[in-house]
């Protein structure tokens, strides 16, 4: 005796439970699609025009890859990113490692004091920054008082400025990221590691740097796209000469009113923030699955 199956018609109730399960979607995606996808179409759109005749042409796009100003500015913002994602994530490390296994009562403080930047608005950090480093600055004076030099070193208005402007700023996010990567590493490997001989510094080379790599990838992440970004401290600490394509977005939109200009070089920055996370994120998830198996 054969068993007929026959297919029964879903019932309309759970259709309906079925689809009340995107209700809750649809906020953060009309919130997604007004301020994020409308701007964006509406800004690649703007950057297929020409600034004279409003017509649709490819000029913009041409003159910046053909502008040996545009491409400086493009490598500048590269090479101050690069820096300071290395730079934050070189001096996040060891504070994090500090806080993930430290049960000291200096933990909370040091927690603190990494965090406390963030209270203070930016323009305010770079303006302290600028005080610190520029000619007549509080270092430049030390330094000339004491004899060490005759002339004041140049530490504003340039690149040494800005990457450790946006050190600073960029800082308390690379901690954050290791604190968190190092908290997911089981404290018991490093006391059997150090059970069966190891030294800390073994322990730390072999066991957590190796399983801390997804969190070195996310700090390196946040902070170049952070600094890539950035407007004010390369602004302030950089100077008029240096350019990176925040600043000039600026300066084609205040000073010259060149819209499509400043849609191409914001594209331009948007993809390459795009492509960095894009490999970032597809690193760290490789690295998750090597870890894991």
């Amino acid at each position: 005796m054969s068993a007929v199956a026959t297919e029964m018609p879903a019932a309309p109730g759970s259709r309906r439970s079925s689809l009340g399960g995107y209700i809750p979607l649809v906020p953060p995606l009309t919130v997604l699609v007004i301020f994020f996808t409308i701007p964006i179409g509406m800004m690649i759109g703007i950057s297929f025009q020409d600034p004279k005749t409003a017509a649709w042409s490819l000029v913009s796009y041409e003159k910046f890859f053909t502008d040996n100003l545009m491409i400086a500015g493009l490598i500048r913002t590269l090479v101050m990113s690069g820096l300071v994602a290395i730079c934050v994530t070189v001096m996040a490390y060891p504070v994090g490692y500090f806080l993930a296994r430290s049960t000291s009562r200096w933990r909370a403080v040091v927690f603190a004091l990494a965090i406390a930047p963030e209270l203070a608005g930016v323009v305010l950090r770079t303006y302290g920054w600028l005080i610190i480093l520029e000619d007549r600055g509080f270092i430049n004076d030390a330094l000339i008082w004491s004899g060490f030099v005759s002339y004041p070193l140049p530490l504003a208005k340039n690149l040494f400025g800005v990457v450790v402007g946006l050190t600073h700023v960029v800082l308390p996010f690379g901690i954050l990221a290791i604190l968190t990567s190092i908290q997911g590493i089981d404290p018991n490997l490093e006391k059997a590691a150090q059970i069966l001989g190891a030294s800390r510094l073994s322990v730390l080379r072999h066991i957590v740097l190796p399983l801390s790599v997804p969190g070195i990838v996310s700090s390196l992440l946040i902070s170049f796209t952070m600094a890539a970004s950035a407007y004010a401290t390369p602004a302030l600490l950089g100077g008029a000469r240096f350019k990176v394509l925040a600043t000039m977005i600026y300066e084609q939109i205040m000073f010259y009113t060149n819209w499509p200009m400043a849609a191409v070089m914001a594209l331009v920055l948007l993809v390459l923030m795009l492509v960095f996370s894009f490999v970032g994120t597809r690193s760290e998830a490789r690295l998750h699955k090597k870890l894991n198996v």
